[in-house]
């Protein structure tokens, strides 16, 4: 598999002297295309962090970034939406739907963004629901939905331009777990047939089972990086790695 995301020695400080704070510590990994990727770890060990930085919301103290064989760490602020716009696909726990939209029209707002418009996005902004079980819904409002409809409807959205890359916060931590299921077995979906390259941030211990490799996270560090071989179990690929 290819990796798409490459990041080497990245750390992440906040502030300076004293009240200096390192959030991310000489972490080097990558993000290959058609494998489901989870961060995991507890609260404050980096992870949120980390994917900010993968999506080239936040820029790094120090180390580099390579989107799809771009160096990105050196780009001036004003080329990094492209990036965003063109490359990566962004969910989040909260969903961030605008509620005086329709399912469609949501969908069809991000796709705008990207340049497409008019009828061509609710055409597009349709078979993107559709993709995501969501056919029926395209005229429901985000207050008629159920969360884990919502969370499809994000994830159509996130889809909009049709990125390499998935990045996603907590996407299941608002849903119940028939939901959450429902949720995973999209993305992996996204990952497997589609060759997406899909990185979650997650808490949820239930969809560890969904991810093609888990890399844990402790005070800023990479301390477990293991992928799961078909035929061959778990693989440990960071030196040092702990189960």
């Amino acid at each position: 598999m290819d990796a798409i995301i490459q990041a080497n020695g990245l750390t992440k400080t906040y502030a300076q002297g004293e009240a200096a704070m390192r959030a991310l510590d000489q972490v080097t990994l990558d993000v290959r295309q058609g494998e489901l990727m989870l961060l995991v770890g507890p609260s404050g060990s980096g992870k949120t962090t980390l994917l900010s930085i993968l999506g080239c919301i936040l820029r790094p103290t120090s180390g580099t970034l390579r989107v799809m064989g771009h160096e990105v760490t050196r780009m001036a602020e004003r080329d990094l939406p492209a990036i965003r716009r063109e490359r990566i696909g962004f969910i989040f726990q909260a969903f961030n739907l605008f509620p005086t939209l329709t399912a469609a029209q949501n969908v069809a707002l991000a796709l705008d963004l990207k340049g497409i418009s008019g009828r061509a996005a609710h055409t597009r902004a349709a078979a993107l629901l559709e993709q995501v079980g969501l056919a029926s819904k395209l005229d429901a409002y985000p207050a008629d939905l159920s969360g884990g409809q919502k969370q499809r409807v994000a994830i159509a959205r996130a889809l909009a331009g049709d990125p390499p890359v998935i990045l996603a916060d907590e996407p299941t931590a608002a849903l119940d777990s028939h939901s959450g299921r429902a949720v995973m077995d999209l993305l992996k979906t996204l990952a497997h047939d589609r060759g997406r390259a899909v990185a979650i941030v997650t808490h949820d211990n239930r969809m560890l089972g969904y991810a093609d490799r888990t890399v844990r996270m402790e005070d800023g560090r990479i301390v477990a990086d293991t992928r799961r071989e078909s035929g061959f179990g778990i693989q440990d690929l960071a030196e040092g790695a702990v189960a």
